[in-house]
């Protein structure tokens, strides 16, 4: 997602060091090491870590695998201390490798399993929400995570039929919803439906923000995170993070004076998201809701404390 523009905003070169936080197919990865850097992938999805290390064989010890959560980059010794990076990518949402794949339960495209399970560390799946969550639970995660305004119509509908029987395919729960609130334009009725359940499965909020507060322990100075999104509220969380920490002194009316900002560490190469290419929107319509922020670290030295 983005190519042109990540390649331009993390500036890969020869000699520097990139975590790719999300590699999914190698794309981005890929990049970087035809720039010349050194990359180390990360990924939840064992099957994405097969697939781009044989992609990415070539370039042998210059690209390293580690399998886990992007929020949990700080636990990886090899990125402790002087093994600090230049860059970081983090391309949230699910990959269309995993989108494609009937059988992991992402897409209602084709039955598969209610699984939508980003990798095996996941403590409960899809099904387990949908089948045993409490109807106000439901009616919470897809109001607020799936941003649905029929959230109580459609929890309603999915407690009312697996009192008889539970739901266990992808096509199965998407149907269910489909009847209850109607088809109206091109986007299936679902959608946020999916959306919700598959955030709340994986913690994708809750990974993004621990990622975010991470970042700064894995950057040199003036090494830059660079952050695609694709809905509001990922982006809202990634552009408050940004905004804040990128302001050396902050105010409030009952302050005198504007006081230094102890969060300070960022500046921002470009203040306002970056949006998709009319180029990549003609063969990727998934582009049409990807933006991407760049924050790039400063030296602790230039704090105003």
């Amino acid at each position: 997602m983005l190519p042109e523009e990540v390649n331009e905003w993390m500036q890969a070169g020869e000699g520097m060091h990139i975590i790719d936080g999300t590699l999914g197919g190698g794309g981005h990865s890929e990049a970087f090491l035809k720039a010349g850097a050194q990359v180390l992938g990360v990924d939840r999805d064992p099957e994405a870590l097969a697939f781009a290390s044989k992609r990415l064989a070539k370039y042998g010890d210059r690209f390293r695998t580690w399998q886990g959560n992007f929020a949990d980059l700080r636990d990886i010794p090899e990125v402790r201390g002087d093994s600090r990076a230049n860059g970081l990518l983090l391309d949230l949402g699910v990959s269309s490798r995993q989108l494609d794949a009937a059988e992991r339960g992402f897409s209602f495209r084709g039955a598969g399993p209610l699984d939508m399970r980003m990798g095996p560390s996941c403590p409960f799946d899809a099904a387990h929400v949908v089948n045993t969550w409490a109807e106000a639970e439901l009616v919470k995660i897809f109001r607020e995570l799936g941003e649905e305004p029929q959230a109580r119509r459609i929890a309603a509908a999915i407690v009312k039929r697996r009192a008889n029987r539970n739901f266990e395919t992808t096509t199965d729960l998407a149907e269910c919803i489909e009847k209850e609130i109607g088809r109206h334009g091109r986007i299936h009725p679902a959608t946020k439906t999916f959306q919700a359940i598959r955030m709340v499965v994986n913690d994708e909020l809750g990974s993004l923000q621990r990622a975010l507060e991470n970042s700064i322990h894995l950057l040199k100075p003036g090494g830059r995170l660079l952050v695609i999104t694709f809905h509001s509220l990922e982006d809202r969380m990634v552009k408050q993070f940004m905004q804040h920490r990128a302001k050396p002194f902050i105010d409030r009316p009952d302050w005198p004076e504007p006081r230094p900002n102890p969060d300070w560490c960022f500046r921002l190469p470009v203040r306002k998201a970056i949006a998709a290419g009319e180029k990549e929107l003609r063969i990727n319509t998934r582009a049409r809701s990807a933006k991407l922020r760049v924050a790039e670290l400063l030296d602790p030295s230039s704090s105003p404390r």
